[in-house]
């Protein structure tokens, strides 16, 4: 009878500890960048600006519409923006979205 106990009682506790657990991280800015990345994976992208700038800061090129951006580990910034895809290196992007 005493082990039936235990058994609840550490049961109890482990949902208790799961569910302060899920609660801390749902909360996260981390959790909710990731959710955001996954509306975009989801839906093509986000209503974006992007704005492409040269070293001295003239502009290249603005986009505007649902557009799926991505980084590169070489600096360089991809997108696909009306069926096409683009990518530049060496210029500085800037990204505004909605969440």
């Amino acid at each position: 009878m005493k082990s039936q106990i235990k058994i609840k009682l550490f049961a109890a506790l482990f949902v208790t500890v799961v569910i302060v657990i899920i609660g801390v991280c749902v909360n996260t800015a981390s959790f909710k960048r990731g959710l955001v990345d996954f509306k975009s994976n989801l839906s093509g992208g986000l209503n974006r600006e992007i704005n492409v700038y040269t070293a001295d800061g003239k502009l290249i090129k603005h986009f505007e519409g649902k557009i799926d951006i991505d980084s590169e580990h070489d600096g360089a910034v991809k997108f696909d923006y009306e069926g096409k895809r683009y990518i530049y290196y060496n210029c500085f992007v800037e990204t505004i979205g909605d969440l």
